[in-house]
């Protein structure tokens, strides 16, 4: 009958010890000092996650005094502070293979190192080993804004790149991430293409269409448009493969597609083109467009609209801008924002070609 009074006090004692040791971890989930926070940002396919705890500064001398220089430090409060990554990525030029790591960084005035372990379940910086690193890099802290809870953000985001920055007190520590778009996003395209959304017209001109963008994969990308115009000949599948065939130096295959995409196509999908056309500064084509536009749909609102620009011109702002407002009077309400834009434009005689 003593056992189970005995396993009870031991329990307790242990229990009393934990709470007596200022053990950090508690048995109930409670408000902390030093709350959780968590930020996401995506770089083309990839999302990179970091998951940490927020101190505060209080008034302290934080680096080099609450956090010392030249010591390992878990890069936030409690927890491990962890990211993850859901693609390969590579950190100041290194690379990093997918998956979620732990995050440490050994501050100094001068130089800070940041370090991806392997290990991201720990507590803390404290049974860190440097025998799990994944990663190890060197950059530079940066003075910025005072900031009373630490923070990571992510700056100066591009297609393939972003800037992650911890700032806390008046130190900024950046490192930046970059992802290799041309490998990933091609093989998500084509893991994405054998769901349900294979037997869409849109989803295979939409990967070709983003390859194209890309300036990669070109097979691929005609492939895809084959394959969009076979489940269902458009207006947009074609106009999409005689763009990839003209990027692949085929112009001669080019011209008869576009030829069929524009025989097709309604008023706005001929417009739309025709504008491509005028921004990529080939103008002279854009404009004989709108005129078979004209021929071919000339009560449609989008004409008027053509033969505003087409007018603007050639310095007519008067005939401009009496088409424009002929184009306004018919329109969708959804565009009529725009064109009012476009209308006070032309009665300031502003060109309203250049952009």
């Amino acid at each position: 009958m003593r056992k189970p009074f005995l396993v009870s006090t031991v329990l307790l004692a242990t229990i009393v010890a934990c709470c007596s040791a200022g053990y950090a971890q508690s048995i109930l989930e409670l408000p902390r000092p030093s709350q959780h926070a968590q930020v996401t940002q995506r770089i083309g396919l990839t999302d990179i996650t970091i998951s940490y705890s927020r101190p505060l500064a209080k008034g302290r001398k934080v680096f080099g005094g609450l956090v010392p220089y030249g010591k390992v430090w878990r890069a936030g409060a409690n927890e491990n502070t962890t990211m993850e990554f859901t693609d390969p990525v590579s950190i100041e030029g290194r690379p990093l293979p997918k998956g979620t790591y732990g995050l440490h960084m050994i501050p100094g005035e001068n130089e800070w190192t940041v370090i991806l372990s392997r290990n991201f379940s720990s507590w803390g910086s404290y049974s860190y080993d440097q025998k799990e690193d994944a990663l190890r890099v060197t950059v530079k802290p940066q003075t910025g804004e005072a900031r009373e809870a630490l923070a990571y953000e992510f700056d100066a985001v591009t297609p393939e790149s972003a800037m992650v920055t911890l700032r806390w007190d008046r130190v900024a520590v950046p490192f930046k991430v970059t992802v290799n778009q041309k490998e990933i996003v091609p093989a998500k395209l084509k893991l994405q293409l054998r769901s349900g959304s294979r037997y869409l017209w849109e989803s295979w001109a939409e990967a070709a269409d983003q390859l194209l963008a890309d300036k990669t994969d070109l097979a691929d990308a005609l492939e895809y448009a084959n394959h969009s115009i076979q489940v269902e000949q458009r207006f947009e599948n074609l106009m999409t493969k005689a763009a990839v065939l003209d990027a692949m130096g085929r112009k001669d295959e080019a011209a008869p597609l576009r030829a069929d995409a524009l025989a097709m196509g309604n008023a706005m999908q001929i417009n739309s083109y025709g504008r491509q056309l005028q921004i990529s500064g080939h103008q002279d084509e854009a404009f004989a467009v709108f005129r078979e536009n004209r021929k071919r749909y000339p009560d449609h609102f989008i004409v008027r609209y053509e033969e505003a620009r087409m007018a603007c011109a050639k310095g007519d702002f008067d005939t401009a801008v009496k088409e424009m407002k002929i184009a306004l009077a018919g329109s969708t309400r959804d565009v009529q924002p725009f064109l009012q834009g476009l209308l006070m434009r032309l009665e300031a005689k502003e060109d309203i070609n250049k952009n």
